[in-house]
């Protein structure tokens, strides 16, 4: 084998092994952006009050531990006196294999910098997971 073709080999394998490792971190940032979306969607419903939806929207794990009515009613302490949301930004995410207290499964931890009307700094915390069926659903909420 000539040099040249030896160079040309070497060159397209470590053009190969680029691809994977950006393969894989194209396939983790998709993963994000639909856990951040399906994050921004459910918040879509807490923003307006239908804090009973967000249960039934949530993630099986949230709906075994957590109680309807005890959800609805955590949420009009800790949510409804905020007022209106008058912006929200993400500040981080992180995915996670295993988070406190959960099953192990896959999850993205998101941080949102939110505005409202009653409280001018805030950070959401949301943390959807993939369940079995392909689908991010909130497993949890908290907010400071």
């Amino acid at each position: 084998m000539s040099i040249r073709k030896s160079i040309y080999s070497l060159t397209l394998a470590v053009v190969a092994a680029s691809g994977v490792g950006v393969g894989c971190a194209l396939a983790a940032d998709s993963e994000e952006a639909a856990a951040v979306a399906a994050a921004q969607s459910w918040l879509g419903h807490v923003d307006s009050g239908a804090y009973g939806q967000g249960w039934k929207l949530a993630a099986g794990y949230l709906k075994a531990n957590v109680r309807q009515s005890a959800f609805v009613q955590q949420l009009n302490g800790a949510r409804k006196p905020l007022g209106k949301l008058i912006s929200r930004k993400v500040l981080s995410k992180q995915s996670l294999t295993s988070i406190p207290g959960g099953p192990d499964g896959h999850y993205v931890v998101i941080q949102f910098d939110s505005v409202f009307a009653e409280k001018k700094s805030a950070v959401e915390t949301v943390t959807p997971m993939l369940e079995k069926d392909g689908k991010w659903r909130v497993s949890g909420y908290f907010i400071k």
